[in-house]
């Protein structure tokens, strides 16, 4: 699979300048966490569940997670897992190329129990998303992960979800990242990525943000954000990657506030309709706020709808600037450090400070590829929802 892989070949190569890679679930976990993108989530109920995966990887989707938490009802959870055994065996008879697929459990006794009742059809399964991750909760989760891989003979990955009330209060949230910290690290080959339940920490305080705000408008939210990346993002080697959290909105909602969208990038042919379009389906305020997940340290997106699959990923993609910026950077007879003006002449790099950020930019231009100097945003937008 490949980002934009979905896009007619003449049709790519003439967005990018550098080309996703391509990559399949068995690649190195450096390459898979950078390049989950927009993870799409799934009820484990729907009936025509491998209909729908196969449906999203021809539109674009490249990460899943088809959940038997927060989004099912309590009473339904015995179907579901049976629906979800069902699906896994339609869609390996298939035999068409699949996302990578995650389950979402509620508690670890379903992983070594899912993983045997899927049988062979368990190679289409990349891992499972563990909820309300502490580590008092998230050991015996991350102990039936690897008890599951070892009966299975699979590699199986886990993603936590940092969501618990115990996070979020101050009094407590010291302690709960420390623990946090001290389990992932301990079963550092099997985290893929560490996701946050934005929606948990609002409920916590009986808060909802509108589609006119981003997680970062909400202090409350925000303040657990940096935290989280300050004990578990460092650039230093310790650090995982972490997602950005879900946007909640896809219908036409009555808006109080102007628009977030700048007119600038659309200003030509019909991309004032593609702005339109963006403003009126509520997709202004996740574009605002995918850039911000980026500048806090954030990569990829849990999403719920998909319609915000496409703009996450095209957010995604480095620009040429960054790419260039990136490169010079990091050439071998920088590494002694120094200071350049950029080849765009807008800019100082510094060689030193700003090595960690020019080496996940190319771990990004890896998987999203590079747009040629003249491709934003809008075209990459334009281009996947002209498809």
């Amino acid at each position: 699979m490949r980002h934009f892989g979905h896009i007619p070949t003449a049709v790519r190569q003439g967005l990018f300048h550098r080309e996703p890679c391509d990559f399949t679930a068995a690649s190195p976990a450096k390459v898979l966490s950078a390049a989950l993108g927009a993870t799409l989530y799934s009820p484990a109920t729907r009936l025509r569940l491998a209909d729908d995966v196969l449906k999203q990887a021809a539109a674009g989707v490249v990460s899943m997670v088809l959940c038997l938490e927060d989004s099912i009802d309590d009473a339904e959870v015995e179907g579901a897992e049976v629906n979800l055994v069902r699906q896994f065996a339609d869609l390996d008879t298939r035999g068409a190329e699949v996302p990578l697929l995650f389950i979402r459990v509620r508690e670890p006794a379903q992983i070594p129990s899912l993983v045997r009742r899927l049988g062979p059809s368990a190679r289409l399964l990349s891992g499972f998303v563990l909820p309300k991750f502490t580590e008092e909760r998230g050991m015996p989760f991350l102990e039936a992960l690897a008890a599951a891989e070892t009966a299975s003979g699979r590699r199986l990955f886990a993603m936590p979800v940092l969501e618990s009330a115990g996070l979020l209060h101050l009094e407590t949230r010291t302690e709960t990242l420390a623990g946090i910290a001290r389990t992932v690290e301990k079963y550092r080959e099997r985290i893929l990525a560490l996701r946050l339940g934005v929606t948990d920490f609002c409920s916590a305080y009986g808060l909802r943000r509108s589609p006119d705000m981003t997680a970062y408008d909400v202090q409350i939210v925000a303040s657990v954000i940096a935290d989280v990346v300050n004990v578990l993002g460092r650039s230093d080697g310790t650090g995982f990657t972490i997602t950005g959290p879900v946007w909640e909105y896809f219908r036409l909602q009555e808006r109080m506030f102007k628009p977030q969208l700048r007119r600038s990038p659309f200003m030509e042919g019909r991309a004032d309709e593609l702005r339109t379009a963006l403003i009126q389906h509520d997709l202004d305020g996740l574009l605002r706020e995918i850039e911000l997940d980026r500048a806090n340290g954030l990569v990829g997106k849990t999403c719920i709808h998909p319609s915000h699959v496409l703009p996450v990923h095209a957010l995604s993609v480095v620009s040429h600037e960054e790419y260039s910026d990136a490169q010079d950077i990091l050439r071998p007879e920088r590494g002694g450090g120094g200071v350049l003006r950029s080849a765009y002449t807008n800019k100082m790099n510094e060689v030193k400070p700003h090595r960690a950020w020019a080496e996940r930019t190319l771990q990004r231009a890896e998987v999203f590829g590079v747009a040629r100097e003249d491709v934003g945003f809008v075209e990459l937008l334009a281009a996947g929802l002209a498809r």
